[in-house]
């Protein structure tokens, strides 16, 4: 008989790289990233029971990941903190003992989201910086659990004790990890814990699960696997979808089509499916029942929002579990607005991971 399977893990978003609108591409000033507002979605979200919340990073827009850490890691007790480590900004041994100081500052609640990204100024081709990547992981990897390196790879050459400080638990906090090329596939089956996928039809999200599975056994390993999306619930399904018709109801889509390309990942495999579902949408957006691709009109990387009543979101996210999918990395617009509505109308629905107690 196999095994059950765990409850499901619901997170949410803190928009720290200046990713908040009440319209969609029109800025407004009281939602940019600064220290108050994004301390108050995290907030929200653990009042509102979310199990794990996503703390983005980036370069030119919005606020430090690893220094809002600190700060929220001491004004939370429950909630888990998702943040994006972007590999080659900061040597390994020096990221270890900083990732464990974070983890004890926040209670053993700190968990990992691996970013394979280009250093400000600098611009590597897909397949050394993914080798950057992975090689970085193995080291962090082993550091946090407490091993000794010796590895003499491509980028990282080192022989080394790891630091006294130890994350709480001694051991590394999982990794999550997103990517959709070939070289992203593979770091991902070789080290992430978490492999996280964008929105994608279920079939589409079943499919990628299947080939993530194939690609961990060949290094025997077993991965969980997420879904980031945006999402946007009402009491009725008409309502929901006007919601979604007013937030892109001031986009401007030369403005739009310039937000896209700003981003770091504007040109890769997985922005381009995202472009694909919205070519494949209705007239109003929506790809398949319930999934609507207006998101991606003035957002590169997750592009589309899941929208309806909650019977439905509850029937989608089955959907996904169905496909395979155990962690949710869920947003809105705006963000607090939002959290506060999928807690009140959604999580209740959902057998979801209680977070741990301090």
């Amino acid at each position: 008989m196999a095994e059950p399977r765990p409850a499901a893990e619901i997170a949410w978003f803190s928009a720290l790289c200046d990713d908040d609108y009440e319209y969609l591409g029109v800025p407004d000033p009281s939602l940019l990233s600064s220290w108050e507002h994004c301390r108050d979605i995290v907030l929200a979200a653990e009042r509102q029971n979310f199990d794990n919340v996503l703390l983005p990073s980036g370069y030119s827009l919005g606020i430090d990941g690893t220094a809002f850490a600190a700060g929220i890691a001491t004004l939370t007790e429950r909630i888990r903190l998702l943040l994006a480590v972007r590999m080659g900004e900061m040597w390994p041994p020096q990221l270890a003992r900083q990732i464990a100081s974070l983890d004890q500052m926040a209670g053993g609640r700190l968990t990992l989201n691996i970013i394979s990204s280009d250093l400000p100024g600098e611009k590597l081709e897909s397949e050394p910086r993914y080798a950057r990547t992975r090689e970085y992981m193995s080291v962090l990897r082993q550091l946090l659990n407490g091993q000794p390196i010796d590895h003499h790879g491509e980028f990282v050459d080192l022989v080394l004790d790891p630091p006294r400080v130890q994350t709480l638990s001694g051991r590394c906090p999982p990794f999550y990890f997103g990517g959709f090329s070939d070289a992203a596939k593979e770091t991902a089956a070789a080290q992430a814990d978490v492999f996280l996928t964008w929105p994608d039809t279920v079939a589409g999200v079943a499919d990628t699960v299947a080939e993530m599975r194939r690609r961990a056994k060949k290094y025997g390993r077993t991965l969980r696997y997420g879904l980031r999306t945006h999402v946007i619930v009402r009491e009725s399904e008409a309502e929901a979808r006007a919601a979604a018709a007013q937030l892109v109801s001031r986009l401007d889509p030369q403005l739009g089509a310039t937000i896209r390309k700003r981003s770091l990942d504007a040109t890769s495999a997985g922005v381009s499916r995202q472009s694909e579902l919205r070519e494949l949408s209705d007239a109003d957006g929506f790809v398949e029942e319930g999934l609507w691709t207006g998101i991606g009109r003035a957002r590169s990387g997750a592009g589309a929002a899941i929208v309806g009543n909650p019977d439905q979101i509850v029937a989608r996210l089955e959907a996904y579990r169905a496909a395979g999918i155990d962690a949710f990395i869920l947003s809105g617009y705006p963000h607090i607005a939002e959290c506060e509505s999928v807690g009140r109308l959604v999580l209740p629905r959902i057998t979801h991971q209680a977070p741990p107690q301090p």
